[in-house]
This record gives structure tokens, C-alpha cells and sequence, in this order.
């Protein structure tokens, strides 16, 4: 994929969780079946397949609490409600407290887009116990995602393929091999999902919600939106501003941007994470494997992907680590602070030819598993950002962002600008410049930044707040690193999130954590 990061990133938990790609397909319903009286068949999880990303399925909360699974008929195309049904997947965890003192069911997503909230709840569950004293812990993989008639592009051999391509070309014939890649890429999605990609825009994702919350029996949506899932939260409360109950955005999509301005706003976004990282590794008693100076951490950096372009070393055997899979890996180690040791044993093991521990960490960036088995994270993330964005951007159009983007970031600079071609010939159009989140009259929607998030920049949490409206977004700040705050584990966030969520306590506006 040409960029380290989806252009709306995924979340924290996504980057570091395999994830899944299992084919649901859409079946014809009755046309007078009314979707919002179904009821689900809620059974405990199966195991995920090795497609999913393999292992056990998931374990019990502490206390022996199960999850469980069901799927939910959405309509798959909203325009004819009635019509043909898709089957939307759900996990949940029921409360652990009283009954008596259960608000209802809290929906979240963890961002992408493309990810998998049914593999990942799981995997941060305990993250939420206290929230699950007085809530249903539920999640589910949006339309186009994992269970969820899932888009299938090209296959894990043509993927290994893809990500290795050259994605910053340096001459006009591999700018016409990038090009041919991405042309192929997405004619496999057009040839494989073809009936599925018009129907995957974050717009009807909202309409699904609000059927959700219908279907659950709740009669207001409560929700914890992370990466994207704060635009999709944002989408939902314009949709359906009455029925916003308690919701907290973190890791916030700036709403106003373009697609070319939200690349741009990552490439400093990632350059301001790796030049914390470099001071960091430089300020330490013992010293820095791979620099004497953060400057000099970031030229040795910018020499091994020099280099890597036109020799690659070895990664995990038989692949080589390319200059695009390097640059993914070093993207995917700045997502959290909890990374970067490991990012410090990957270049000091590729500066001695050495390529294992960074490709590992493109490959989690990519949804590939041990086995050489792709989830869909990125045939569903670029499925539905196309749909959901209006341009299409040209060579010529790269090319003249480039200065701009090599200001923002010597390092990601070039990649990300070349990676706004992942939408051109696009089966099917685009809806809109950014997304449209105003929603006058909603409850108030607690949105949390971070000013260290190298992937949804700080400043998209005061410009999520102001397209909110007056009264809705309710702005608090932590001063951290990584992408997100609340699973930072930072006190502060939690009392302010937890606060809100179970007592209705909303933090005074411009609340700072440190």
C-alpha cells in the first residue's frame, strides 16, 4: 500500500491486531420483513479461521463472562431499505453490574476504515471493564469489513506483490509501474466485490448503527469512536443527532480536510512521532543503538531507506525488505510509545542487513498473519475511502504537492503524497470533498486529542468540535504520545472518558491531561 497509514489511520489497537476477511454474502429478504424487530441469535464466538488471522477464539473476561457473536440483516442498499440484506457481524460482552443500573449497550469502533471490531474488542476487552459495569460491551466489522460481506481484492501472492512495489517513484517508468499496480489492484476489487463497493460508504455504516441500536433496544446510541471511528461517530450524529446519546471521540479525523490535506497533516503528524522518538532514544543513560544525536537517528534512517531503494535485505524469508515496507514498519512503530523499543531493535538489525523485525511490523500494518495470509483491513480501507472521497487525484497533481509534503516530512513526505493515488479509476465515484459530522441539537459528544498522535494530528480535535456545532463537541486535550489517549492508560483520560460514559459527568471544555 502506498501509504504508512490509511489516510484516515487506523486505530492503535487495528495496527497491532491481524485481522480478518471472511466473505458473507447478501441475500434476498422478504419485502415486508422489518428489520428493526429482528431479533439475534447471539451464541458464543467460533474461532477465528486462519483468514481472520488464526488462534483460539476469544477468551473469557475475567469473572467468566463469554463473549458472544450474531448477525444482524442490514439492507445493502439503504436507497431500497427493503430490498436485498447484508449481513452486518456483532460481538458483545454483557455487563457485568446490576441490571438495575445498566444504561444499555455501548457500540465501538476502533477505526481504519476496515477494521474489525469483532477481532479486536476482544483483544483490548479488559481495556473496559469498568465500563462494562454499567454497559454492554459491543462492536461489529462495518459493511465491506471481515464478516461483513467483506471486499476481496487481489490475493495474498498478488498482496505480497503490492506491498513491496517501489511507492515512490523516482523516474516516469516506475511512476508508470505504481500506476499499473494500483490499476490492477483496483480492477481485482471491482472484478471480486463488485456488487458490494458502492454500498460501503461510511454513510450507510451510520444508517447501520442507528439500526443497531434499534435492534439491541436502546433508545439512544451510545458510542466510543477511536481513528475513524470518530468520523463515523461524527457522520452518525449529523444523520441522527436526536438519538446521540453519551459518546466519546478519540484520536480525532480532522472533518473539514480534503484528502490531499489530511495526507499532508499526517506526513508532519509522523514526522513530529519519529522526531520524539529520536529524542528520546538519544536522551537516555545508556546509549542510543542507532544515533548519537535525534538528527543523527533520522540521517541514518533516511540512508537505510536510500539504500533500500535500489537493494533491498533480507526480511522474513523468502520476502526482501523493500524501501516501502521499511517505511510502513518505521509508520506502524510510531502508532504508540510501546513500540518504539522495538522499532530501536529493527533499524539496529537492518543497518547490519538485517530485515525481520521491520517487515514484521509492516506486515501487522498490512493485516498479513505468520502464515502469509492477509486479512482485508486494506482492501476495505481503500474501498470505502473511495467512495467516501469526491477526488481523484493525477501524477501531475502528486507532483506539484511535493514540495509541500517533503517540507512536512523528509521521511514520509514522498510516500504519503504518492499514496493519493490510490483512488484514481475507482469503479465507483466518490461523495464528497470531507465528510459532513454538523449535528445542531446532539447530546454532548466528549472529543479527546492527543498533541503527540502521529496519525490523526492534534488539531483535528478543535476542528471536530467546531463542525460539531455549538454545545455538542466537548474538547479535552492529552499531552502524550502514540495514537489515541484512553488506552494510553493515562488517569486523567480515563476519569474524564469514564466520567462521562457512566454518570453523564461532562469534563469542563478545554480540559488538559498530562
Amino acid at each position: 500500500m502506498p501509504n504508512p497509514s490509511p489516510p484516515r489511520a487506523a486505530a492503535l489497537a487495528l495496527s497491532i491486531t491481524v485481522l480478518s476477511a471472511v466473505l458473507t454474502g447478501c441475500s434476498d429478504n422478504s419485502k415486508s420483513e422489518d428489520l428493526t424487530a429482528q431479533k439475534l441469535s447471539w451464541k458464543d464466538c467460533p474461532a477465528p479461521s486462519e483468514s481472520e488471522g488464526g488462534g483460539n477464539a476469544p477468551s473469557p473476561l475475567p469473572g467468566g463472562t463469554q463473549w458472544q457473536c450474531a448477525t444482524m440483516k442490514a439492507p445493502l442498499d439503504w436507497a431500497d431499505p427493503k430490498g436485498a440484506t447484508v449481513g452486518i457481524a456483532l460481538i458483545r460482552a454483557r455487563t457485568s453490574g446490576d441490571q438495575s443500573k445498566r444504561i444499555g449497550s455501548l457500540i465501538f469502533n476502533f477505526g481504519g476504515p476496515g477494521g474489525s471490531g469483532v477481532t479486536t474488542l476482544p483483544a483490548f476487552g479488559e481495556d473496559y471493564t469498568k465500563l462494562r459495569t454499567r454497559y454492554d460491551l459491543v462492536s461489529f466489522d462495518p459493511r465491506g469489513v471481515g464478516r461483513s460481506a467483506g471486499v476481496k481484492c487481489e490475493d495474498d501472492s498478488q498482496l505480497d506483490v503490492f506491498f513491496q512495489q517501489d511507492a515512490t517513484p523516482d523516474d516516469p517508468a516506475e511512476q508508470k509501474n505504481l500506476l499499473n499496480n494500483t490499476r490492477a489492484f483496483n480492477a481485482a476489487c471491482e472484478k471480486n466485490s463488485g456488487r458490494t463497493l458502492p454500498h460501503v460508504p461510511t454513510t450507510d455504516a451510520a444508517r447501520d448503527m442507528d439500526l443497531m441500536r434499534q435492534v439491541l433496544g436502546d433508545a439512544k446510541l451510545h458510542y466510543f469512536g477511536i481513528s475513524y471511528g470518530t468520523e463515523l461517530g461524527g457522520v452518525y450524529a449529523h444523520l441522527f443527532p436526536k438519538h446521540v446519546g453519551r459518546a466519546v471521540f478519540d484520536a480525532v479525523v480532522d472533518p473539514t480536510q480534503n484528502p490531499e490535506q489530511s495526507a499532508l497533516g499526517q506526513a508532519r503528524g509522523f514526522q513530529l512521532a519519529l522526531d520524539n522518538f529520536a529524542a528520546d532514544c538519544t536522551s537516555k543513560t545508556e546509549p542510543c543503538p542507532i544515533g548519537d544525536t535525534p538528527q543523527d537517528v533520522k540521517d541514518r534512517i533516511a540512508k537505510l531507506l536510500k539504500d533500500l531503494d535500489s537493494k533491498p535485505i533480507p526480511g522474513v524469508f523468502p520476502r526482501q525488505l523493500t524501501q516501502t515496507e521499511a517505511t510502513n514498519g518505521i509508520a506502524q512503530a510510531l502508532y504508540s510509545k510501546d513500540f518504539w523499543e522495538y522499532l530501536t531493535e529493527g533499524l539496529d538489525q537492518a543497518y547490519s542487513g538485517d530485515g525481520k523485525v521491520l517487515m514484521l511490523l509492516s506486515d501487522s500494518m498490512n493485516g498479513r498473519n505468520k502464515n502469509g495470509q492477509y486479512s482485508n483491513l486494506v482492501a476495505a480501507n481503500i474501498s470505502i475511502n473511495c467512495v467516501d472521497e469526491k477526488p481523484r487525484y493525477t501524477v501531475s497533481d502528486v507532483q506539484a504537492g511535493l514540495p509541500a509534503f517533503r517540507a512536512a516530512s523528509p521521511l514520509f513526505g514522498d510516500f504519503l503524497a504518492w499514496g493519493m493515488l490510490s483512488c484514481t479509476d475507482w469503479a465507483v465515484p466518490g461523495a464528497a470533498d470531507h465528510p459532513d459530522v454538523s449535528a445542531a441539537g446532539a447530546a454532548p459528544i466528549l472529543v479527546v486529542g492527543n498533541t503527540g498522535d502521529p496519525a490523526t494530528p492534534y488539531q483535528g480535535a478543535k476542528k471536530m468540535v467546531d463542525a460539531l456545532g455549538k454545545g455538542v463537541g466537548v474538547e479535552l486535550t492529552y499531552k502524550g504520545q502514540g495514537h489515541g489517549a484512553y488506552d494510553s492508560g493515562n488517569k486523567c483520560v480515563h476519569d474524564a472518558v469514564n466520567g462521562y460514559l457512566l454518570n453523564g459527568t461532562v469534563p469542563p471544555a478545554g480540559t488538559v491531561c498530562a
